[in-house]
């Protein structure tokens, strides 16, 4: 069995995770834009792919896996799910499971104009948002909420852009500087869909944060809910934690996932206060909170090539190590090799 691992990135945990999984059956092929990526020093192979919006990438990807006797696809990066969402059923003709959830499944997670939406329609507790600036300051002089806002991009990813306003000057010029990032960066890609409602304005919500991996299996049917203290944050991904056994947070995270009905991993973060869990964003695929659950005894890579395979689990979405603290650290590889145009 070989996987595919698109927009893999720097996550080259994951492509270990995987190569152990498959346990000498099978292959992690690995595809990212650009060779200088780490994850391609982890992977048995590697290679360049266009850019995700380039017209190219999806036929690309296709011959790929057909030349190379892909059995899965799974990606790693929000912009790339979307994408091969709408295009599952031309891999499945070709013999080809891509791992990843409903277009409407994946566009409720990317835009969080639908995540706010979708909590509220669904009856989870969610900071107040708004789509306009206008409204914002409506909220604001009626007492409806005060300073400090959030103001965060619409299609955010990585904690790119993200600001607190702590006044109503601030909140102007914010909102300016917001949008002029977002357009500098890879979240004008999504942002296109919408360029003059873009950006978000939402409440605090004074608690601490906690990220969660709801697992669902491939058919979408729940399987285990993690949750995990964030201790500590680095360019918007989770550094240190600490892994709980929290009815009260696991249980508002097996309902979501089960409103939602995603496959595979939903990576959630929420805000949980004395007397109540906020959702605030959910990201349909491994985050990077994963690491932290896999050090405490979860195998999510091993249960996907069991289900591929039609094998029964074991003890693999079993959290053997509650009260876990784990740090990520930091390693330096030589990526010489793989700073090539076919990569490795």
């Amino acid at each position: 069995m070989n996987i595919l691992l698109t927009s893999a990135g720097r996550r080259g945990y994951l492509v270990e995770y995987f190569k152990k999984a498959l346990e000498g059956i099978g292959e992690v092929h690995v595809g990212n834009s650009t060779p200088v990526s780490p994850s391609f020093y982890y992977a048995d192979h590697a290679v360049v792919t266009p850019l995700i919006y380039d017209e190219a990438y999806i036929p690309f990807l296709l011959d790929y896996c057909k030349k190379n006797h892909i059995d899965a696809v799974l990606s790693l990066f929000d912009v790339d799910l979307y994408m091969l969402a709408q295009h599952r059923e031309e891999f499945a003709k070709e013999g080809i499971r891509v791992i990843v959830s409903a277009p409407e499944v994946i566009r409720i997670c990317n835009d969080k104009w639908e995540t706010y939406q979708f909590c509220r329609k669904n009856g989870f507790l969610t900071p107040k948002t708004w789509l306009h600036l206008s409204d914002v300051k409506a909220a604001l002089e009626a007492g409806e909420i005060s300073y400090p806002v959030i103001i965060k991009p619409r299609w955010g990813m990585g904690s790119i852009a993200i600001y607190q306003a702590e006044n109503a000057e601030e909140l102007e010029v914010l909102t300016k500087k917001v949008t002029r990032e977002i357009f500098r960066s890879y979240l004008r890609y999504e942002s296109a869909f919408d360029e003059e409602e873009c950006v978000l304005f939402q409440e605090m919500i004074h608690g601490q944060e906690h990220g969660l991996d709801v697992i669902h299996d491939l058919d979408g049917a729940w399987q285990l809910t993690v949750v995990r203290e964030k201790i500590a944050m680095r360019s918007g991904e989770t550094d240190c934690a600490r892994v709980l056994s929290d009815e009260r947070i696991a249980s508002v995270g097996t309902a979501v996932g089960k409103a939602l009905g995603h496959i595979g991993n939903l990576d959630m973060d929420v805000f949980v206060t004395e007397d109540a869990v906020y959702v605030l964003e959910l990201n349909a695929r491994f985050g990077g909170g994963y690491p932290f659950s896999h050090l405490a005894g979860v195998n999510l890579p091993k249960a996907i090539i069991k289900w591929l395979s039609g094998e029964a689990l074991t003890d693999e979405l079993v959290v053997k190590k509650t009260g876990l603290y784990a740090q990520k650290d930091i390693r330096m590889i030589d990526i010489t090799s793989c700073v090539k145009e076919d990569g490795k």
